[in-house]
């Protein structure tokens, strides 16, 4: 009785007693796993053993890493258009300009070192807004692999909106906030008679302060949907005490306009109400998808 034939694989190496070499080329070929012609059963993929602590931490260290070099990156690039990039931001100074001719609006500098302070300040505090998407992705990479796959789902359009509303946020504080602020400000300087001596350093503060705060404060509806969609808060909660969130909204604006004029504050308040209505009936949405889930 013929041996049946028996087949042994060690990397792309075959051999069989009775199988001629052409007999088993054509076998090797018209196979598509070589664990078919022994017979045997595939065997499963090994599982990937968890990571331990350290590793976690080496994952984060890289995660920082790629975050920083980003953030410098786009520092470094703010840096080499600085000309360019400085004469984007003075215009709200440029609008306000042209609202009061008489008044000169030019700044100035008053200690030796503030122009190196202003290119800090310029090269730094800009390069946040285009880095922020890539670090959220960083940080995405990081995070996924301890979300369930629902969770996963929720990453990416609650990183869209975020960075949407601050865009938002940022936009508005710009283009019509800052101008307003600064219009005040003249209009003061006028009716006292003040000498208007504003510094580099103390515009770019203020810029930078409504900008980053202005564009900050427009992320509290994408708060309030998570806190409902993780079942922290209720939108009948939000409904019963509305009354108490508007009060708290112009305190909001209060704290971060600079000036203490009521249509300022007012200018800030109002967009972020709308903001907060649209967050209850983003809310209401979540908990009537999430009773047709049930």
């Amino acid at each position: 009785m013929r041996e049946p034939a028996r087949w042994h694989t060690t990397g792309f190496h075959f051999w069989s007693k009775p199988a001629r070499c052409g007999e088993l080329l054509t076998r090797v070929h018209d196979s598509d796993d070589i664990d078919d012609l022994s017979g045997a059963p595939s065997a499963a993929p090994a599982q990937e053993k968890p990571m331990g602590f350290f590793q976690h931490l080496e994952e984060l260290r890289w995660t920082l890493i790629k975050c920083a070099i980003t953030y410098l990156v786009f520092a470094a690039a703010i840096g080499f258009f600085l000309k360019e990039f400085n004469d984007l931001l003075l215009w709200p100074l440029t609008s306000v300009k042209a609202d009061f001719p008489q008044l000169t609006l030019d700044l100035g500098t008053t200690t030796i070192m503030e122009g190196f302070t202003v290119v800090l300040q310029l090269c730094f505090l800009g390069a946040l807004a285009p880095a922020a998407p890539f670090c959220f992705f960083f940080v995405a990479q990081f995070v996924a692999p301890a979300l369930t796959k629902k969770e996963l789902r929720m990453v990416v359009p609650t990183c869209l909106c975020a960075f949407a509303l601050f865009l938002m946020g940022a936009a508005f504080s710009f283009f019509l906030l800052v101008p307003s602020t600064l219009r005040v400000a003249a209009e003061l300087n006028q009716l006292f008679g003040f000498i208007t001596r504003w510094t580099p350093g103390s515009y770019y503060s203020l810029l930078s302060w409504l900008t980053i705060g202005v564009g900050a404060a427009f992320e509290f509806p994408l708060i309030i949907v998570l806190l409902v969609y993780l079942r922290i808060l209720q939108v009948a909660t939000l409904r019963k005490y509305r009354r108490h969130a508007i009060v708290a909204i112009f305190v909001i604006a209060a704290v971060v306009t600079p000036t203490p004029d009521p249509f300022t504050q007012t200018m800030f308040a109002g967009p972020l109400y709308v903001l907060f209505e649209l967050a209850i009936l983003a809310g209401a949405w979540v908990e009537r998808r999430r009773l047709a889930e049930t």
